[in-house]
């Protein structure tokens, strides 16, 4: 069997064992298991990546059967090694087995320890479908599959209403995005007769620039886009989604599901090419969904709620890179914000701990004696997704920024002004959390400690990756080496093509966005660690519009679910009840009468029994009489 096709079945194995037997084994178990099971198909994957690099970077097709045929069309359920299912698939497995680990320590106390191992592993399982996919069909189910454990997942403490109505909003809201997707899908398979990704991409490139075809499907795949990675106008569910517990923050809403709709675009890329009214759209909508994001996150004071719409603002600038045609730069932030991402998710995971599950900045402080690990990677955090030299954010963001800058210098102002106020809501964060006293309570106080050895690894280990790991792909301007990308073979001369900008120019840039990263840097220092301002609740002008998030749940509860209620209680009233339900009724009341009367001749009654006996005899006579004189 190819090594490929156990990458996802480890998982799935570990899904079943721990959803099935998970209540009657130990929790070490449970946790080995799960982890395991990760671990295991990160190996695979690693030796899958060797492999494909020593035979020359050749993508794969692994069957594993057929699937559906439709017509002449044969779908079958196979999986496409290359350079993006690589990098992807590393991803997935990588990270998401350091947060296996970290969860066996910060999860150990919870009733339902093997349950969420299980919801973990199966959704890793759908993640891998995604991203491993030979067609759009394969990819659509495992889109699906993220989607449904997402919901297990943000509302596993199903027993608080609040989580589970998170959950029940992130579940609707990327269904709005996963209609436009399949109506996509629809369109596609008409035009194309196949969803096979060779077969799709084949026949696009023969369609000319501008085909109104290609133009529906990029739009509808878009818009499935915008649901999953959390963009205008369906953003709102992720910051709720850290109802969950902060693994799954970490997982889900960093690393991998909120991905998934930049993998599809890249994956697509051939097809969005053929689109640049896609293209622009995609572009405008990263960059105003950045700003807003950023703008909110500036204000908020739940450790957690901040990492949030800091993900939906550094997803934001993805799609604006996405939307200028420059997919590796994409690509490549991708992949550093998953290790920054995870890492200050996890970060604030121990913070959590330590502080007896409080989740608000402005009861913290002076942390960083007590949890000197958490403290020493949590400012690598900070300091990669700020873009500080030379840490992998400062690689990924400015090669982004140079690409859009090179595209459009609207875009390019607003990108750098979400970048720098990046910097400014990240040390705020930091400050309050870990600089000057403690602010808790003296309960708080008194159990104060640093998180296990399964917590901290995980830690030190995304730490690296997170200084480091923006040597993955040096950039143009970092003294004159030509940058390298994996995905180069995969997007051959794609940007390169279009990139005229001057050494000189790039130097600029990358000056720029270093000193408006320091100096939000120092504003932050300046306000929350010298001043030590303490946020309020009570906030004015433009504040109160941040502190609000823009009202934006507001908006959709007028303009949109009071409206559907109005009307669903309109149809319930003169359809159900006054039509439907008499109808009904009037069936049931028929039977009721019809039983009671029947039931008279089973009920015992000798005086009914031989009042039957002479109507029967009576009714037998005049039969024979009315045949006899007939």
């Amino acid at each position: 069997m190819n090594l490929a096709l156990l990458i996802p079945v480890l998982p799935l194995i570990g899904f079943v064992i721990n959803g099935l037997f998970g209540k009657n084994i130990s929790k070490s178990t449970v946790g080995l298991i799960g982890s395991g099971t990760i671990l295991g198909a990160f190996i695979c994957t690693a030796i899958v990546f060797i492999n494909f690099v020593n035979n020359g970077s050749v993508a794969t097709e692994v069957k594993a059967f057929d699937w559906l045929v439709i017509g002449d069309t044969t779908l079958s359920f196979s999986f496409y090694v290359d350079q993006l299912s690589l990098i992807m698939m590393s991803l997935v497995t990588g990270v998401g087995f350091l947060i296996h680990l970290y969860s066996i320590g910060y999860m150990h106390d919870d009733e339902n320890y093997s349950r969420f191992f299980a919801y973990l592993n199966l959704f890793v399982f759908f993640m891998l479908l995604l991203v491993m996919a030979d067609n759009y069909l394969v990819l659509f189910t495992g889109w699906e599959g993220v989607g449904f454990c997402s919901y297990l997942l943000i509302g596993f403490w199903y027993k608080t209403p609040e989580y589970n109505d998170a959950a029940k909003k992130a579940f609707i809201m990327n269904r709005i995005g996963d209609l436009g997707f399949i109506l996509g899908l629809f369109l596609m398979f008409s035009e194309f007769g196949s969803l096979q990704f060779t077969e799709v991409f084949s026949d696009a490139s023969q369609y000319s620039e501008g085909n109104p075809a290609i133009l529906g499907i990029t739009i509808l795949l878009f818009i499935g886009a915008t649901g999953k990675s959390a963009q205008l106008p369906l953003f709102t569910w992720l910051p709720d989604a850290m109802a969950g517990p902060t693994p799954v923050s970490a997982l889900i809403h960093a690393a991998t599901m909120v991905t998934a709709g930049i993998y599809l675009i890249v994956r697509s890329h051939i097809l969005f090419d053929l689109a640049p009214e896609t293209m622009c759209i995609i572009a405008w909508v990263g960059a105003i969904t950045a700003l807003v994001a950023a703008t909110i996150a500036v204000v908020q004071n739940d450790i957690k709620k901040v990492l949030a719409y800091s993900t939906v603002s550094q997803l934001g600038l993805i799609f604006v890179a996405l939307g200028v045609g420059a997919y590796t730069s994409a690509m490549f932030h991708l992949l550093t914000h998953a290790f920054f991402k995870a890492l200050l998710f996890l970060g604030a995971g121990s913070v959590i701990h330590a502080m007896s599950g409080e989740q608000d900045i402005r009861k913290m402080g002076g942390l960083k004696k007590v949890l000197p690990i958490t403290h020493i990677t949590f400012v690598i955090g900070c300091l990669a997704i700020s873009g500080i030299p030379f840490f992998s954010g400062f690689f990924s963001k400015d090669e982004m920024l140079a690409h859009v800058y090179n595209d459009s210098v609207p875009l390019w102002i607003i990108a750098s002004g979400t970048s720098a106020l990046t910097a400014f809501y990240m040390f705020r964060l930091y400050f309050l959390t870990f600089s000057n006293g403690f602010r808790g309570t003296e309960h708080q106080k008194h159990h104060l400690h640093e998180s296990p050895s399964t917590m901290t690894t995980p830690l030190m280990v995304l730490a690296v990756l997170a200084a480091f790991g923006g040597g993955l792909g040096l950039p143009m301007e970092l003294i004159g080496i030509e940058h390298a990308h994996f995905l180069e073979n995969f997007l051959p001369g794609l940007e390169d093509a279009n990139f005229d900008l001057s050494h000189e120019t790039e130097i600029f840039l990358m000056l720029g966005a270093v000193a408006l990263a320091v100096g939000s840097w120092l504003f932050a220092k300046k306000i929350y660690k010298e001043n030590q301002t303490i946020p309020s609740d009570n906030v004015t002008g433009i504040q109160k519009l941040f502190a609000g998030k823009y009202f934006l749940d507001e908006i959709y509860e007028k303009a949109i679910i009071r409206p559907f209620q109005l009307l669903g209680n309109a149809l319930y009233i003169f359809i159900e009840e006054r039509l439907i339900d008499p109808v009904v009724n009037a069936f049931g009341t028929l039977s009721i009468k019809k039983g009671n009367f029947v039931k008279q001749l089973q009920q015992g009654n000798t005086g009914f029994y031989i009042f039957g006996i002479v109507a029967g005899v009576v009714l037998i006579l005049v039969a024979n009489y009315l045949i006899w004189f007939r």
